[in-house]
């Protein structure tokens, strides 16, 4: 059965503050709809219990220019809202509020004092946000665990084999390019094949610089008397 995390919340007039409080969280999943739905899931704990949650703002939201940060103790949103004004309250309707849902008092200011022409808002420089709109499954990220796939590019030349890099995490298999050991050999043809034509190239430069009537003396040959 699925847990609800704890859940902090404070407003300016045109944003809303939003803290799920669950450390370590693993496979984040979020979502904001412009009508104010947001949920929520991940994973948490030794044993990997599952958390849920789905909370149906007061207002409607622009979901595009909200964020989100996932951080190692919560996960922090700033939601901006659809139209500038003060919410009574988070969440829409007449029901009771949840007992997991609190407010921020470290992020709170009451109405009259909001005035973010003058007074400007914390310090969030620190924090790396993502739009809501990109994170899917970001939390999870397991694709990336086995991504040992680059073992075996042992042919370079076709690199093909890097289309399917299922996996970064298991790079041990770069210490199997064997590919790139075999370069040795026919490189090695080749610069001995370019010696033996400069060589060449010099013999015929040196005969044709000689004098008239000189003769030409080759290297390893005795000279004649």
């Amino acid at each position: 059965m699925s847990r609800h995390p704890e859940v902090k919340w404070a407003q300016r007039l045109d944003k809303v503050y939003i803290t799920v409080s669950l450390p370590d969280a693993k496979n984040v999943k979020t979502n904001l709809d412009p009508e104010g739905i947001f949920t929520f899931s991940a994973n948490a704990g030794t044993d990997g219990n599952p958390y849920e949650l789905k909370l149906d703002l007061f207002g409607k939201v622009n979901a595009e220019e909200s964020k989100i940060n996932v951080g190692v103790r919560n996960i922090f949103c700033i939601v901006e809202k659809a139209e500038e004004g003060w919410w009574k309250k988070l969440l829409r309707g007449d029901e009771k509020t949840p007992h997991y849902l609190k407010v921020d008092w470290d992020k709170w200011v009451d109405e009259d004092e909001d005035d973010t022409a003058v007074a400007p808002d914390m310090d969030f420089g620190g924090m790396d946000f993502s739009k809501f709109g990109g994170m899917g499954g970001m939390g999870g990220m397991e694709g990336l665990g086995g991504m040992g796939g680059l073992g075996g590019m042992e042919g370079l030349g076709g690199m093909g084999g890097l289309g399917g890099m299922e996996g970064l995490g298991g790079m041990g298999g770069l210490g199997e390019m064997g590919g790139l050991g075999g370069m040795g050999g026919g490189m090695g043809d080749e610069l001995d094949d370019s010696d033996d034509e400069e060589e060449q190239e010099q013999g015929a430069q040196k005969t044709e610089t000689a004098a008239p009537g000189a003769k030409v003396v080759t290297e390893g040959a005795a000279p004649s008397t």
